[in-house]
């Protein structure tokens, strides 16, 4: 960081840290004390703040309720080996809220203030920071529009937010997924790439169409042809076909998964074979059928890896390889783990500790 901005800060009269038990944490359901805010107005980011997690007051002419320019991103926080609290690639997340408000016609946020307003929050709620294992502090950094207005232009005036909740897993097992053919997430030249809020609305639909039909989620395709595997609704997605890892790479379209990133740089530094490159749903059915296709994940912030146990496909359930057998993806799930809370060397410098 190259400066240290100023922020007021308004501590909660008494924790609400009683309300957590260590043992039995749903995702994203209890909050952490605090928050930390902050307004773009005229141009410049002012009045930070650390306070009490607690309601908004909004107008009904918000023009991010009625106009979309919502973004957000997810980061995790874990206490290390020594004790300390370390956050995973966190100028990564930067970086994208960034490219992210941007394509919103959105203020970019100095990297500065989002790196201090994270330490001098998480530095007074790392008590919300579970020991147990599989759990952690879920980060929600997120910008929306408040200037109260009803007519479509960008906004001139934005909040920006960070709060926390401890999290259990986002997944409780591994899951099933539908290879989607008619809805599509995103489109070349639209806000695919991008952290959205509306991208996650617009998917809403067809997600839940799977889960009454017993599924977890969606694979998206392309929306041209259908034809090429694109993302996950809430994470990147990995083959095994024998003994090689393919991912669809970022473009306007797929999110540029951070989590996906690691493990792609993770993987070459392992030395397993991976390749990032566009992928067909016949590529990946007909290795189904041959016996080739030996694992199947999902790469992302919430869910870290996710097993896939389940592929359909117009209408035919696919059963892929167990979960034992799947050396690669759950030895990659163990050394990023490892890494993030410090029992193996963070060879990469991707963990930030404070």
């Amino acid at each position: 960081m190259t400066e240290t901005i100023d922020i007021k800060i308004t501590k909660i009269r008494e924790s609400r840290i009683s309300e957590l038990d260590y043992n039995n944490i749903a995702f994203g359901k209890i909050y952490s004390d605090h928050m930390f805010v902050a307004d773009y107005k005229e141009g410049n980011w002012t009045n930070f703040e650390i306070k009490p997690y607690a309601p908004l007051a909004l107008s009904p002419a918000n023009s991010a309720i009625h106009y979309g320019q919502s973004i957000f991103e997810g980061m995790k926080a874990y206490k290390n080996n020594e004790g300390n609290t370390s956050v995973f690639r966190p100028l990564e997340n930067a970086k994208r809220l960034n490219e992210s408000a941007k394509r919103m016609c959105m203020p970019e946020l100095p990297t500065e203030i989002f790196m201090e307003a994270l330490t001098q929050l998480l530095k007074i709620d790392e008590k919300w920071i579970p020991p147990t294992d599989g759990t952690s502090l879920y980060i929600r950094p997120f910008m929306f529009a408040t200037d109260e207005f009803i007519g479509v232009r960008p906004s001139d005036s934005y909040k920006f937010i960070i709060f926390t909740c401890p999290v259990g897993k986002y997944y409780s097992e591994p899951v099933k997924v539908v290879i989607e053919e008619k809805y599509s997430r995103s489109m070349p030249g639209g806000v695919g790439f991008a952290k959205a809020a509306g991208n996650y609305g617009a998917a809403l639909f067809p997600a839940r169409i799977a889960q009454q039909n017993g599924y977890h989620q969606l694979i998206w395709t392309d929306s041209i042809e259908h034809k090429y595997i694109e993302e996950s609704g809430t994470m990147n997605v990995v083959f095994q076909i024998n003994n090689k890892l393919i991912t669809p790479p970022s473009s306007d379209t797929i999110l540029s998964g951070i989590t996906r990133r690691s493990l792609v740089e993770l993987a070459k530094f392992k030395g397993y074979d991976i390749e990032e490159r566009k992928i067909t749903v016949k590529e990946v059915i007909d290795a189904i059928e041959n016996g080739t296709l030996l694992d199947a994940f999902g790469a992302g912030t919430a869910a870290t890896i996710a097993h896939i146990k389940n592929i359909s496909f117009r209408d035919r359930d696919y059963e892929l390889p167990s979960l034992e057998s799947r050396t690669i993806s759950n030895q990659l799930a163990k050394d990023l783990l490892d890494l993030k809370l410090g029992t193996i060397p963070d060879t990469f410098g991707w963990n930030y500790i404070f």
